[in-house]
């Protein structure tokens, strides 16, 4: 059955904006646990709407939008920091239930996969390291030892989105330090109630350390012990599936920052529109502020039509024929949304550096869109290594 999208932007559009913004100032001023069961309330009321896990097939228990569409919804909830979790698609769940549908046994999906299809539980991703560069994914410290029929753990994660709560964790590790770079790791379903399973700290960003799946947690793995079932794929497949969660994974996140970057254009608007510099004379009548705006909606309108052609390649093409694409996208769109979040928290003065409104959040939160899944550099040098091929020049990695 075809899905009437515009009938579901418009359904999504008006539960973000009646039933998640009221909650904002609650979860800017109270600890996340006391939200937690007005947020299940609005999960139930998400499942009635039949929009529940909109990523994943019907068949599975989702709303089975395909990848386009739902990057469309995936901008209506990113107005919000609530929606994503609220629709059940947040990340890294999201991501990681992409693996599991593609690569998971039938007992790993059973037991990991189902019960993070229906929200009863939370995972993490567990791959960049403290002493390594998050850049260089190949480059790892956590080994994953082979014991008989199990894998023994030993290493260190930290920036784990979610692991605060979460039921269990992919990890990659080191399963054979003598492969080849791209075949030396491995990733591995590890439970959080393994025994060596540490979650160190909620790692303070800008002074916010965060909680349950607002968060970014610190883990040690001391002789984690695991069976060998548990691993996702065949062994040394670590990188290669970390690359494909990640094509997918890019479509959501920048969609999601266009959402960001939308509700921040919309703040930005009505202060100019409501704030007076004198009686009479508001903030927008000033040519800066008005460029400005003109600047953000110009830039989130090209970034959007980028990210969903972005998305028909993807679709059509599959990860390696987007790869330069998925590169382009994942500066391009970080870059719009830090500027447009920039010039909405100058609009705003002092007020837009507090939570008084959901702007001090976003941008808190949001800065590290230029440093996750790749820094800006990184995936700048992907594009024009491949522009640059074009004319002849085969620059070295």
């Amino acid at each position: 059955m075809a899905h009437d999208i515009p009938a579901i932007l418009e359904t999504v559009r008006t539960f973000v904006r009646e039933q998640l913004y009221p909650l904002e100032p609650r979860f800017l001023s109270q600890p996340l646990r006391e939200l937690m069961p007005v947020l299940e309330e609005r999960r139930q009321q998400v499942r009635r709407l039949g929009l529940w896990a909109p990523h994943i097939p019907r068949e599975e228990g989702g709303a089975g939008l395909a990848l386009p569409a739902f990057a469309r919804v995936s901008e209506e909830l990113g107005r919000t920091p609530l929606g994503h979790y609220v629709f059940g698609c947040q990340a890294p769940d999201v991501g990681n239930m992409e693996l599991l549908l593609r690569h998971g046994t039938p007992a790993q999906r059973e037991r990991y996969l189902s019960p993070l299809i229906r929200g009863e539980i939370r995972s993490c991703f567990a791959m960049t390291e403290p002493g390594r560069a998050g850049s260089n994914p190949v480059w790892l410290e956590t080994t994953a030892r082979r014991d008989g029929g199990h894998y023994v753990i030993r290493g260190r994660k930290w920036f784990a989105s979610a692991a605060d709560g979460a039921a269990f964790a992919i990890v990659m590790a080191v399963t054979d330090a003598d492969a080849k770079p791209h075949r030396r790791a491995s990733q591995i379903l590890v439970p959080t109630d393994t025994p060596g399973w540490t979650l160190v700290r909620n790692i303070p960003v800008m002074g916010h350390a965060g909680e349950g799946y607002f968060s970014h947690g610190e883990i040690e793995l001391a002789d984690c012990r695991v069976p060998v079932e548990n691993r996702l794929g065949e062994e040394g497949s670590g990188f290669q599936l970390a690359q494909e969660r990640l094509g997918p994974g890019r479509i959501h996140h920048a969609m999601r920052w266009i959402g960001v970057a939308e509700r921040a254009l919309d703040l930005h608007c009505a202060r100019a529109a409501s704030r007076e510099l004198r009686p009479g004379v508001p903030l927008g009548s000033r040519q800066s502020v008005q460029h400005d705006i003109a600047d953000s909606r110009a830039e989130i309108d090209a970034a959007r039509l980028l990210v969903l052609d972005t998305a028909e390649r993807l679709e059509a093409e599959g990860g390696q024929g987007a790869r330069v694409r998925i590169s382009l996208i994942k500066f391009y769109v970080a870059g719009v949304l830090d500027r447009v979040l920039d010039r909405a928290v100058q609009a705003h003065g002092a007020l837009g550096l507090t939570d008084d409104t959901v702007l001090g959040s976003m941008w808190r939160h949001e800065r590290a869109a230029r440093i996750y899944d790749g820094p800006d550099e990184v995936h700048k040098s992907v594009v024009a290594r491949q522009v640059l091929k074009g004319y002849g020049v085969d620059v070295e990695v």
